[in-house]
């Protein structure tokens, strides 16, 4: 059974256990803004997993990750858990890197997505490393319980490498993807509904100035988006688009840090944006690197606030997957020590927000969301 976590009465004594005694006797309580925590299963066929991904569908949320001996080895496979009356199914392993020849390769990366009258879309990479991999896609038409044979994506085609994709206003998709053979590259892809018809953009950053991989998409309306990019240049970077994803303006730095992590983000029913990330720098004094998960909240994606954080503890918390449900809550699934997928449910309505300090996370929102 997943570790729940879930009355009231034991919200506060459960964060200040679990997020490494982020709150302290004397302060008030912890914010409101945090309904549900839990693991999405206790034990798993599996040592390590890792780079979890979310989606809501008819039939309820349906998660997915890799997990095996450890990232790279070949029994890495794709796992999916689906909630059912609030309870999250056993992991079920779904896709495996099995080739013709017996040979087995490892998987890497699932992203889930929900096209609007279409099967459920479950893509994941097949391959050595990330410098090698190609594009698989895998669908089911019951929310999640059985699958498809796997497919392979067209050739020069990874689909969404990371994060999820997006429905442009044309009903066409898009994917945020890259290439990590020469240097880290962005890219966009775009495809039918239906996983057909995929066109690739051109290069959306130059190796001379950001190596960058794994967009997030905004949306700010009238056809304009915004990509948040994990780099290798200690920040979150950024590009935008005017034309609703035809077009993509030149990269640059936002003022958030960035680890060489994984991040994701949304855009809320409300037209705010949230970023789950880890607000941390590489080096340095406790935390650092993926020590720190933090939730951050904008309103035009350019200044952001403090919303809370997930974790500050010594170990790693990583790889971030977040979504907006129908009914306004905000879920994110995320990698634990590299031994569970966490989840967390956020009532955005009672976030509190802190102006950041110098660009350094304020003390004030050390307390979970």
């Amino acid at each position: 059974m997943p570790h729940r976590i879930s009355p009231p009465a034991c919200r506060f004594c459960c964060w200040l256990l679990a997020a490494g005694g982020l709150l302290h006797a004397g302060e008030s309580s912890a914010n409101e803004a945090l309904v549900h925590q839990e693991f999405l299963y206790e034990s798993a066929p599996f040592p390590e997993c890792h780079a979890s991904t979310l989606v809501e569908t008819a039939n309820g949320l349906v998660a997915s990750w890799f997990g095996g001996t450890h990232e790279k080895h070949p029994d890495v496979s794709i796992w999916v858990s689906r909630q059912v009356d609030g309870t999250w199914s056993a992991p079920l392993k779904v896709a495996d890197g099995i080739q013709p020849d017996g040979k087995q390769l490892p998987c890497w990366n699932p992203v889930l997505f929900q096209p609007p009258g279409e099967p459920l879309q479950l893509y994941y990479k097949v391959g050595p490393s990330p410098g090698s991999w190609w594009g698989m896609l895998k669908t089911s038409r019951d929310s999640g319980i059985h699958w498809s044979d796997a497919s392979r994506l067209p050739a020069g085609m990874l689909g969404p490498v990371r994060n999820k994709p997006t429905m442009l206003k044309n009903g066409r998709i898009l994917h945020g993807t890259s290439d990590e053979s020469e240097g880290w590259v962005a890219y966009m892809e775009t495809s039918r509904a239906d996983a057909t018809d995929w066109k690739r953009s051109a290069a959306l950053n130059r190796r001379d100035e950001f190596g960058a991989i794994q967009p997030t998409m905004l949306r700010h309306g009238g056809g304009r988006l915004q990509a948040l990019f994990r780099t290798r240049q200690s920040v979150i970077a950024q590009s935008w688009s005017d034309d609703d994803g035809a077009t993509w303006s030149s990269m640059t730095a936002t003022s958030l840090p960035n680890p060489n992590s994984g991040i994701d983000a949304v855009t809320m029913q409300d037209g705010r944006h949230v970023l789950v990330y880890n607000h941390t720098t590489r080096d340095g004094e406790f935390p650092r690197g993926r020590e720190m998960l933090n939730v951050a909240v904008s309103q035009d994606g350019v200044l952001w606030k403090a919303a809370g954080t997930l974790e500050r503890q010594p170990g790693e918390y990583s790889y971030p997957a977040v979504i907006q449900t129908n009914d306004g809550l905000v879920h994110t699934t995320y990698t634990y020590q590299r031994k569970k997928i966490k989840h967390v449910v956020i009532d955005p309505n009672k976030l509190v927000l802190h102006e950041f300090v110098d660009g350094k996370w304020p003390a004030a929102a050390n307390a979970a969301p």
